[in-house]
This record gives structure tokens, sequence and C-alpha cells, in this order.
């Protein structure tokens, strides 16, 4: 890790209106360093990522802040984690807004649970858990990162988000056709999403060319 992708933070989130105190860029920073050390424990993320870990998993994480609100009493839902990414970040930045962390793989979710009481969030729950184990409970955003195809996503995440609601993923490469998929199996089942628009982010520089940010409503 290096300061000068904490710098890359400290610098882009005030220039989209998201102001980020002394004590969140800390807490990014902390967050980094355990990512790394659970990372020798629990495949969290690449090795070959482990330097970059502020600038291509936690910064990029909060880009999704760049095209969403979030409010108070907000309820989220992080779909397959992993490492606490998008949530963790996202946690930090919203204190007023609620997380819930949910994978499948019970070691991921152990380290999540750890990192967040150990970085003192309030706001978010980590559970071993898959989608459909939560049908019942609603949301009103469902974040995710790179997790699976926008068909399988949108079929997962319609009973759990509520009427109105987001689903914003974070992924890259060619996303024309996965998108096409998803759209027309929605409109034959008259269910969400309406429209899938893609926000690309490579005004971030080189680390971030072909990569978009993908919102559904």
């Amino acid at each position: 890790m290096t300061k000068e992708d904490l710098l890359l933070i400290e610098e882009w989130l005030p220039k989209k209106n998201l102001m980020v105190t002394k004590e969140q860029l800390q807490s990014y920073w902390s967050y980094g360093e355990m990512i790394l050390e659970w990372n020798q424990k629990v495949n969290l993320i690449s090795r070959k990522d482990e330097e970059a870990v502020l600038s291509k998993h936690i910064f990029h994480s909060l880009v999704i802040a760049f095209f969403h609100s979030f409010k108070p009493k907000e309820k989220v839902l992080d779909l397959g984690t992993g490492g606490g990414l998008p949530g963790i970040p996202l946690a930090i930045q919203f204190p007023d807004t609620y997380f819930l962390l949910i994978d499948s793989t019970g070691k991921k979710i152990t380290a999540c649970a750890d990192m967040i009481s150990r970085l003192k969030l309030k706001n978010a729950v980590a559970k071993k858990s898959r989608a459909e184990e939560l049908r019942g409970t609603q949301f009103d955003t469902i974040v995710s990162r790179q997790v699976a195809e926008m068909k399988n996503l949108t079929r997962w995440v319609r009973p759990l988000i509520k009427p109105g609601g987001e689903l914003l993923c974070l992924k890259g490469g060619n996303l024309e056709e996965e998108i096409g998929t998803a759209l027309i199996e929605s409109a034959d089942t008259l269910s969400f999403p309406e429209t899938i628009r893609t926000e690309p982010i490579d005004f971030l520089g080189e680390k971030f060319a072909e990569k978009f940010v993908v919102i559904a409503h």
C-alpha cells in the first residue's frame, strides 16, 4: 500500500461532493492493512493486487457513490461481498446508512466480521448467506462487485429490492451482450429491471480503463 493511493481517495471524493475526514482516511488505510493480513489466510483478493489494494479495491468500491446518493437509514445489501467489497468502504464513508454484507463462503464472512469489529463500524453486519435465503427481506439498494453476469444478478435481486430501488454493480470489459440478455429476460417476465445503463470510470486513470458502474432500475 502507498500513501499515494490514499491521496487518490482524498482527492476524488470531494470532487464528487463527498466529504472525507481524517478519521475515515485512517479507516480506509486500516482496512487495507486488514485485507492484506487476512489475505494470508483466506483468498480475499489476488496476491498480485495486494500492493494496489487501496486504489484497485477500496477506492474502486467507493466509486459507486459517484453515481448513487446513499442516505441516512437507507438499507443496502452487498451481494457476494468476498472480503467486504464494496460494503465496508461504503459503510466507512456513510456511517448513517445500514449495510448487510452476505457471502456463501464462511471463511470470507469470518474475515469480514472481524474487520467490521476492528474498524468499529456500527452500521455494517456480515452474514453467511445466499441471496435466496433472504426472501422476505427487502432493500432500498443492492451493490455488488464482479460477482456474476447481469442476468443472474437481476434474477437474484428481484425479490429483494424495493420498488424504485437500484442495483449498482462494478464490472469490466464488453458488457453489451450480458446487459442485453438481462433486459430481454426482465421484459419477458415484466419484472425488474426496466432499464440498465453503464457509466464508464476511465476518467479516474489507467487502472480504471474499461471498467464501469452498471446501474439497473
